[in-house]
């Protein structure tokens, strides 16, 4: 006979659904709870409940094995046949606690799982696998607690259209946190601290409006929108929170926290230690890009370094966020191949000619009828690649072949000569390489 597990639940109702909440043990949710290509449906199209598992549950199965902090979210399991095996249940409520417990027992009861019904994860199944993963690991999660919603499923054409409108309707107005939102709140991701901490501490970056955090903050109706990566034209900002968080990123590669990275929050003292290097380093880049502290700091107007008016091309390209996010990642390259020290790649940066219409910046703009002077911004993926590799050839080119390629590209993305002669640009190649 099989054995019986009892789960204390409460029955609720909402629309035209009878469902259960109930608490459950890692152990309890790995042993009685399948998922649906297991019991027969999801064979094919007709029988489709939800969608398939995918490869992303190794990073929630790290997650649980690692993470003091850890927590998921409720699983929704559906009963496979029917109703579940629900028994409700009144407290004895004697004189003295009438008044405590008054209410208390309304819709609660007891489900029991003894092998009559099958439980599948009708939303959930990539934690229901990390969990099931995880507990074969390490035992001692199986008595680790989650929330349940207990719903039923019957395996007709007409309980299979029920069913998958639970699970679409559960998945379209389930809302993913932005990016900007992940960056605001995480508190694991030692890259969002570090970018917290910088928006905080920074002299240059916690002044107002040099980076954009929100797009709107409702006094009345609580909402709160956070920047994305887009900076308009008129902006008096320098960058946004999104943007920022990848140059973190990228120029903190190497930093003690991201050593070993892990969905484990990184020690205070080495974050402070990785803090410390992380400030310096913006703070030399920002330099070393154009002097863009200083302009930005010594302007009328800072909307006006980006797009000077009637001088758009003479607008500075660290004010651009393409520009920026390219930057970091010709950065990064060059610290990881060990091509440049840090001090020689700020020199090499600062030799650049810092104007949005001059090479190599040009493959993000697009000169208009309007003047030499006048254009418009290309953001599309294709020209910033271009301008990564007009980058790396312009600060510390490896081959001729790489500065013939990187020249080629230009002309067939841009459809004009690049400004940059090739021969000028043999000139920074190491002296066995010319």
């Amino acid at each position: 006979m099989a054995s019986k597990t009892f789960v204390p639940a409460f029955e609720a109702k909402v629309g035209n659904w009878t469902y259960y909440s109930c608490l459950m043990s890692y152990a309890q949710v790995a042993r009685e709870i399948s998922f649906a290509h297991e019991l027969g449906g999801n064979r094919d199209l007709g029988t489709m409940i939800q969608r398939g598992v995918g490869n992303r549950t190794e990073d929630i199965t790290e997650y649980l094995l690692t993470n003091e902090n850890r927590f998921l979210g409720a699983l929704i399991v559906a009963v496979w046949g029917g109703h579940p095996d629900y028994l409700p249940l009144t407290m004895d409520e004697d004189a003295a606690n009438q008044a405590v417990l008054e209410g208390i027992d309304r819709n609660f009861g007891v489900l029991t799982f003894d092998g009559t019904h099958q439980f599948f994860a009708l939303d959930g199944q990539h934690r229901l696998k990390a969990i099931k993963d995880a507990v074969k690991r390490d035992p001692e999660l199986g008595s680790e607690d989650i929330t349940v919603i207990v719903v039923p499923h019957f395996n007709t054409p007409e309980g299979r259209q029920r069913t998958r409108r639970l699970f679409t309707n559960i998945n379209r107005n389930a809302k993913s946190t932005s990016a900007g939102e992940n960056i605001a709140l995480d508190e694991d991701d030692s890259f969002a601290i570090l970018t917290r901490r910088l928006l905080d501490e920074d002299s240059f970056l916690s002044q107002t409006n040099v980076v954009i955090v929100f797009t709107k903050v409702g006094k009345d109706d609580g909402e709160l929108r956070l920047a994305s990566r887009q900076v308009s034209a008129t902006s008096p900002a320098w960058t946004s929170i999104p943007v920022l968080y990848d140059i973190v990123k990228e120029i903190g590669f190497d930093l003690p926290c991201a050593a070993g990275r892990s969905a484990q929050r990184a020690a205070d003292e080495i974050l402070d230690q990785s803090y410390l290097v992380l400030a310096k380093r913006m703070q030399e880049l920002l330099d070393a890009c154009g002097n863009l502290r200083r302009r930005y700091t010594d302007a009328a107007a800072p909307k006006d370094v980006r797009a000077p008016k009637g001088r758009d091309g003479a607008g500075h390209p660290f004010m651009r966020p393409i520009v920026q996010v390219q930057v970091a990642r010709a950065v990064r390259h060059f610290l990881e191949q060990e091509t440049l020290e840090w001090p020689d790649l700020m020199k090499r940066l600062a030799d650049l000619d810092w104007r949005m219409s001059a090479a190599p910046f040009s493959s993000c703009w697009i000169e208009t009828p309007d003047g030499p002077k006048q254009g418009k911004m290309a953001t599309a993926k294709e020209n910033g690649q271009l301008l990564y590799e007009l980058l790396l050839v312009h600060i510390a080119p490896r081959s001729k072949a790489q500065i013939t390629r990187a020249v080629r590209s230009y002309s067939d993305l841009m459809k004009t000569k690049y400004p940059v002669p090739v021969d000028e640009l043999l000139e920074a190649l190491p002296a066995e390489d010319d």
